[in-house]
């Protein structure tokens, strides 16, 4: 089998044209290319080996669905996405198609753009065998040593503490050498497709790794003067003398250079917060590492109101969001102010870094290019902080997005920035744009679950006549802050009032957006004003529609103020407690049901009658189960925590909420829905009972002027007494049975007409020459609101007044 290798890193003696022209590093790597669409094109047989698909398994899929890659990984391969905009590199664990152990893969995956269709090339290699049998050696086409199946350890004593994938930058080897390897890389193509992408890749940087390498060494006793920092230091394209002694100093300043690493590294991983994060990384750097440090990210980073451009601006907008210096208090804030909003300068070292991906390291700025800076931009002068000082520009880029740069200035009696100093920044930047992005991305869902939590439960309870309403809604985890339990109050017609309570199966977002369609679903089937049993009905059939995950517990309640009574279904649900005016609750015994979407149980309607000033309480299971605990044992607590006098209902709400679920772990979120039935005065309503004679029109008039006299609401007499006619006369002419009329005042004034006709009347369009159908058109025209219901009997036209 053919292998494809990489270039690596080697810490080995030699000449500098042999280290960076002639001298690579061999290991087996999968090639792997992408479509526009994310679909594998190409799999090489080295991709056979370690992922265990072959060509033809993996050919037309997704790369994500194909290796079962969380969303976080996933995403970063995705052509055109809001992730991959640079080439980037990573290790992570891929599950094994197997169901074997988790395997680490090493990546260097490039976004590509060209005639043809291959969108992302993607290179991946075993990191677990590149670790335990190190990379072969090559000088230039001779092979040197090849590629290890056995551990170093068993060979040489070598160990390889660390292998990560990384970039070797423009310029670091022979373009010529990598170019043709990486050719041989590539599958058959068309004619000039692998040239475009070779020199794509050769622009972002060719495959690398970086290596921590213990190894059992002869030691020599050195005699001599310890060498000075700046002869330990080896310069970038200096040759190293293969035969210098390992000096314990060296190993000192290396310890240092891991010990400040890991020291900074730490600090900058401890928040979700892409402000904190930068501002612990620049009290890191300052001033141990450098004397001034600013980090700018991006203006749509900060804002998260949109996504990060696909490639940036040659003239960014940033914010700078953290500074760190060790000058005089005060002397910087008001040439470099925190939150300040930027235009980065085209064709600086600001935007150079951001839209390459590399840094730009400035070993002492010139007058003449601090002036020119200053030139830049325009509105302030910054050659005192510039002129004389280093300056390294690193970026922030991860998941190939760039979020922003790192500014590092060092003064002049100071050493500017060495490679050692510019891979160590950069190793920074990466954890921070790591930590960067995942505040980003969590402020992102964060926003999604309040938009869904706003979009899926009522903002606040309805106001009605004859009842007060209360709820509260707890998320069992708050970085969700939605689940599958929901709520409502939904008004009717006649001054009633359905209250809903229910709670998917399962928890997380697929809840939410099955609760979300079941809450949709009650409201439309309460429009339609059916008995709470037959509504439950037409829920669980819905239910079974929609596909096996949407099961719910329900139960639905109508409250009749005028009538002092309740009509309540159950489907599986806690029962509901009643408090009576005098503070004795009950939990009432309502059929239970099977839950929605059970199907073949009949969902029966029980009916109760409830005093004025009686509070009723409905809940989910979050609220009184407990693990290891029967239900029965959190009911009875909760009916006994209900007892006593009357309290206000947001006290009611707030008690249970906090009272009883006090210093106990919630795994389920939870909904609770509290009432105060009121009812409507009998003053307040009028009836009447007439049989369906044309006379009765006239008649009818009449009865609602008194009415509406005796309610000192004269001034709406002639509107009403048009519109009752309109709809008696209706009543008369198309319905059946005797008619009723019914009035109703509370901070409205409603009008029902009722009788036993079955036909719905609908409004039509009519003629000039019709002489039916304008009677709903008055009504449409002069009635605040209007509507129909039906009855068991028949049905109900009411229309509605404001006072």
């Amino acid at each position: 089998m053919k292998r494809r290798h990489a270039v690596a890193r080697p810490a080995v003696a030699g000449s500098p044209r042999l280290l960076h022209e002639h001298l690579l590093g061999l290991a087996p790597m999968a090639v792997i290319l992408l479509n526009d669409l994310g679909h594998v094109t190409h799999w090489s047989h080295t991709a056979d080996e370690i992922f265990g698909l072959a060509h033809e398994e993996a050919a037309g899929r997704p790369l994500r669905t194909l290796l079962r890659l969380p969303q976080e990984h996933g995403d970063a391969f995705e052509p055109g996405g809001s992730r991959i905009r640079h080439a980037w590199t990573g290790a992570f664990l891929v599950p094994a198609m197997d169901d074997g152990p988790l395997r680490e893969v090493a990546w260097w995956v490039y976004p590509l753009s060209g005639p043809d269709r291959a969108r992302v090339l993607a290179i991946a290699a075993d990191a677990n065998r590149l670790r335990d049998g190190g990379p072969g050696l090559a000088l230039g086409d001779v092979l040197v040593k090849a590629p290890s199946p056995t551990p170093l350890t068993s060979e040489s004593g070598v160990r390889l503490l660390r292998v990560e994938p990384t970039l070797l930058p423009p310029g670091g080897a022979d373009p010529s050498m990598l170019g043709r390897r990486l050719t041989e890389m590539l599958p058959a193509m068309p004619p000039g497709a692998a040239e475009s992408i070779v020199r794509q890749v050769l622009i972002r940087g060719y495959p690398a790794v970086n290596v921590s390498v213990t190894a059992r060494l002869p030691f020599a006793a050195y005699f001599g003067t310890p060498p000075s920092p700046e002869q330990r230091i080896t310069k970038v394209g200096e040759p190293r003398r293969a035969t210098a002694p390992v000096r314990a100093l060296d190993r000192s300043a290396a310890q240092e250079r891991l010990d400040f690493l890991n020291d900074a590294g730490s600090r900058i991983v401890d928040t979700l917060d892409p402000v904190q994060t930068a501002a612990a990384l620049c009290t890191a750097l300052v001033p141990r590492f450098a004397d001034f440090a600013d980090v700018q990210l991006l203006e749509s980073i900060v804002s998260d109101q949109e996504l990060p451009p696909l490639t940036p601006d040659e003239s960014p907008t940033a914010v700078r969001v953290a500074v760190s210096h060790d000058d005089a208090y005060g002397r910087w804030d008001d040439l470099v102010p925190r939150d300040e909003k930027l235009r980065l300068p085209a064709a600086t070292p600001f935007t150079q870094s951001l839209l390459t991906g590399h840094s730009v390291s400035v070993p002492k700025v010139s007058e003449r290019f601090a002036r020119r800076m200053s030139a830049r931009f325009a509105d302030r002068d910054f050659r005192p902080l510039l002129q004389g000082r280093a300056l390294l520009v690193s970026p922030l880029i991860a998941r190939g997005t760039a979020l922003g740069n790192l500014t590092l200035l060092r003064r002049p009696d100071r050493p500017a920035f060495d490679q050692f100093d510019v891979a160590m920044v950069e190793e920074l930047c990466r954890r921070a744009a790591v930590c960067v992005d995942n505040g980003r991305l969590y402020r992102r869902e964060s926003r999604a679950a309040r938009e869904l939590q706003k979009t899926m439960l009522p903002d606040a309870p309805p106001v009605v006549a004859g009842a007060q309403i209360c709820y509260r809604y707890v998320p069992a985890n708050e970085a969700v802050r939605v689940g599958g339990d929901w709520f409502d109050a939904i008004p009717l017609p006649g001054g009633r009032l359905a209250l809903v309570v229910g709670d998917v199966m399962g928890h997380g977002m697929t809840s939410a957006a099955i609760m979300g369609q079941f809450r949709t679903a009650v409201r439309t089937l309460a429009a339609q004003d059916l008995p709470p049993g037959r509504l439950l009905r037409q829920l669980d059939d819905l239910a079974r529609r929609l596909g096996d995950e949407y099961i719910a517990t329900c139960i639905y309640v109508v409250y009749d103020p005028v009538a002092r009574r309740c009509e309540v279904a159950n489907a599986g649900h806690l029962p509901p407690v009643l408090v009576s005016p005098f503070g004795d609750s009950e939990l009432l015994d309502v059929p239970s049901g099977a839950p929605i979407g059970v199907g073949g149980v009949a969902f029966e309607t029980a009916e109760f009658e409830v005093e004025d000033d009686s509070q009723f309480v409905l809940c989910t299971d979050g609220l009184v189960e407990r693990r290891g605990q029967a239900i029965d044992v959190g009911l009875a607590a909760l009916q006994e925590y209900l007892s006593g006098p009357p309290q206000p209902l947001e006290s009611v709400c707030q008690t249970l909420i906090d009272g009883f679920g006090a210093n106990r772990p919630r795994d389920d979120d939870i909904a609770l829905l509290a009432v105060r039935f009121k009812g409507i005065p009998k003053d307040d309503v009028i009836s009447w009972t007439f049989d369906a004679l044309p006379v009765r029109v006239r008649h009818s008039r009449e009865l609602v002027r008194e009415a509406l006299a005796t309610w000192g609401l004269t001034e709406l007499a002639d509107t009403v007494e048009l519109l009752v006619s309109e709809l008696v006369t209706n009543a008369v002419r198309h319905g059946a049975g005797d008619i009723g009329l019914r009035l109703i005042r509370t901070d409205s004034l409603l009008c029902e007409v009722r009788d036993d006709g079955h036909e719905l009347p609908a409004l039509r369009r009519a003629d000039v020459t019709a002489e039916n159908g304008r009677g709903l058109q008055l009504v449409t025209a002069l009635a605040e609101r209007w509507g129909t219901q039906r009855t068991p009997t028949g049905k109900v036209v009411w229309f509605e007044q404001s006072l």
